[in-house]
């Protein structure tokens, strides 16, 4: 990995509203993209995916960059995200995994005792397949586009390890948690540096921002996310401090969180859909001081209609005005509160974003 705190392949953006709204500026618009942007709400995404596998196209250059860049091109977003999976580190590390279409990733055999934590690969080399995908991409967008790099948080991913796949309840995780806190740590432990490697990858490639994101950590209470997660997550985006790049965090139901996963040391904030803007701009705040929000569109209101899709968004906008004006907050990135639902139309996904940047 390189050793340079700015990798000489970090473009010069000029105006990016994404990155001027998460370095607190006032951007020339309010910038937005949205989580699973690309994907299964495009048919261009279908035609080109035809046949192949999800994660064998996380390793395909042309490919990868192909679909990351289908939504900048039909939806003027301010953002690419790499397209990505959580468990992309996981596979580039050498663990046997597969995403099952329904279902999602599974591994071929769950980690559950010390042994297989202990023989449990770690991502130690750059992904090549991932950094050549990424100079594809920064060659076609403008220096007003910003590209986010994308890794899953270590709960998230010692979640599918333990349960061996997708769970409702993550009552293994839970467990081992509990009974076997010694072997949870060492998992974890464990899975930090392959995170960080991955990111590296990306940040040596040229991104322009990143987003940790921890998929299950909202099944948590605030104390265990505290003791048992907090410090990995942590570690990680401290990794990546010396890159001196926007970094994101953000996590699904974890309104109750917001306090505690501020501490992980992110300059920007993604909040849910569940939880307004301002109030959730005051739990950050009482804790770490104002950062930037992310967020907050409930997916389903794509569904809904000019009128009423009008109104939630200048909700939203209303609400991080808000919080701006009241110190909680220190800029906003417009997004869902989650990701664009699979079966959204893809011209409505273009009309929200028309409006955002209208209103």
């Amino acid at each position: 990995m390189s050793s340079q705190l700015i990798p000489a392949t970090r473009r010069v953006l000029n105006n990016a509203p994404l990155l001027d709204a998460a370095h607190g500026k006032t951007p020339t618009r309010t910038p937005v993209w949205f989580m699973r942007q690309a994907g299964r709400s495009l048919p261009e995404y279908l035609k080109v995916r035809e046949g192949i596998s999800m994660l064998d196209s996380c390793f395909m250059p042309e490919l990868l960059a192909e679909i990351t860049m289908q939504p900048v091109r039909r939806h003027d977003v301010d953002a690419a995200i790499l397209f990505s999976d959580i468990v992309v580190p996981l596979r580039a590390a050498g663990v046997g995994v597969e995403i099952v279409p329904g279902r999602g990733p599974v591994m071929d055999q769950p980690v559950r005792t010390r042994a297989d934590i202990d023989n449990l690969p770690i991502l130690d080399h750059e992904v090549t397949e991932v950094s050549k995908g990424i100079s594809i991409i920064l060659d076609e967008l403008t220096d007003t586009q910003a590209l986010i790099g994308f890794a899953g948080a270590p709960f998230t991913l010692a979640s599918y390890l333990v349960e061996g796949g997708p769970s409702k309840n993550h009552e293994r995780t839970k467990a081992m948690i509990h009974a076997e806190p010694e072997t949870w740590h060492a998992l974890m432990e464990r899975l930090v540096p392959t995170v960080v490697n991955f990111l590296k990858t990306q940040i040596d490639a040229g991104i322009d921002a990143m987003q940790l994101f921890d998929s299950w950590a909202g099944f948590l209470t605030e104390r265990d996310y505290t003791e048992h997660v907090l410090p990995y997550s942590t570690r990680i985006l401290e990794e990546v401090e010396q890159y001196q790049l926007p970094r994101i965090h953000f996590g699904v139901g974890t309104g109750e969180l917001l306090g505690a996963m501020s501490r992980a040391g992110s300059e920007v904030m993604g909040v849910d859909w569940r939880v307004p803007l301002d109030k959730a701009a005051e739990r950050i705040a009482a804790v770490s001081g104002p950062k930037v929000l992310q967020g907050n569109l409930d997916p389903a209101l794509l569904f809904a209609g000019t009128e009423p899709l009008t109104r939630e968004v200048n909700r939203i906008k209303g609400e991080a005005a808000a919080a701006i004006a009241a110190g909680n907050a220190t800029g906003h990135i417009f997004n869902l509160g989650h990701g664009v639902l699979p079966n959204t139309v893809a011209e409505d996904i273009t009309e929200a974003v028309s409006i955002i940047h209208a209103s």
